[in-house]
């Protein structure tokens, strides 16, 4: 966590994540057409090649590292710093908190669509685009942080980078639009398997960093984990509404925890939670690693 606040994403030239997305992009733009079946094989296949080259790549780091010696740990944790990313997410939750904050509610809806959520945001009120960008926040501790450690611990920088192209597949093909439906939906099916354990792993970090609110912050995650049509999304922003006292919303398909609408200012709340959360996280994936 450390590595990632304070030094944030080197150039996306140099970058495995924009290489992983510059790949599915690539592949996309070839494969991406025919029938339904063809579509998810395709895209299946798209999806299970660039994560065997992410899980090779890490495998060759992990080799060079272990013949580097001190230099080698750096090397090891530049490169599972590359699978992270709350630096770039709170830069972007401060932007529409800002927005907010200045009263430009058409500036805070732009920012929270092009940077934090896929829902429509033309039409949201205030509260409902604090909700989305503290939703967005919660939602990525699972996907940007706790499940890479966990996969780092488990499976070593393969591990890792493998989820890390996992995730950046789903995110870009995982949609029920058009031919997406299919060519996404291994992705999106992957995606959810790989995170049923990190997810809930998550939401206890955040109850952990609840402090005094850490009982309704249990309460809330283990009576609303369930209200998303995600499996996983539900354990982090639950945990986080009853942390924060809020109500997260999203009209027409879950309402998490049963405080007051959100405002600019618990965005704020959120990230400084998060960041808890993410040092919890971290320092119990130390402690792990040292004895194993």
């Amino acid at each position: 966590m450390s590595v990632d606040l304070g030094f944030g994403d080197p150039p996306n030239r140099w970058h495995p994540v924009a290489w992983m997305g510059r790949a599915i992009t690539y592949g996309r733009a070839r494969l991406c057409h025919g029938s339904p079946v063809r579509l998810f094989v395709a895209g299946g296949a798209l999806t299970l090649a660039v994560m065997a080259l992410a899980a090779l790549a890490g495998g060759l780091v992990t080799l060079a590292a272990g013949a580097l010696g001190v230099a080698g740990l750096a090397l090891e944790t530049v490169a599972l710093k590359s699978t992270l990313a709350l630096r770039g997410l709170a830069r972007a939750a401060r932007g529409v908190a800002a927005a907010l904050a200045a009263g430009d509610l058409a500036g805070a809806r732009e920012r929270l669509g092009f940077h934090l959520v896929s829902r429509p945001t033309a039409t949201l009120d205030v509260s409902a685009v604090a909700s989305g960008a503290i939703e967005s926040v919660a939602e990525n501790l699972t996907d940007s942080f706790v499940a890479p450690l966990l996969f780092y611990l488990t499976l070593g920088l393969p591990g890792a980078l493998a989820y890390r192209a996992l995730n950046t597949a789903d995110t870009m093909l995982g949609y029920h639009d058009g031919p997406l439906e299919y060519f996404g939906k291994l992705a999106a099916r992957l995606d959810d398997l790989a995170n049923l354990i990190p997810a809930p792993l998550a939401g206890l970090a955040i109850v952990l960093a609840a402090g005094h609110n850490l009982r309704d912050a249990w309460a809330v995650m283990i009576r609303d984990q369930s209200q998303t049509a995600s499996p996983n999304a539900g354990w982090p922003m639950s945990a986080t509404a009853g942390a924060l006292a809020v109500r997260l919303e999203k009209p027409h398909h879950y309402r998490l925890g049963q405080g007051r609408p959100p405002a600019a200012q618990d965005i704020h709340r959120s990230l400084t939670l998060i960041g808890r959360a993410a040092g919890i996280a971290l320092t119990t994936a130390a402690g792990i690693r040292l004895i194993i």
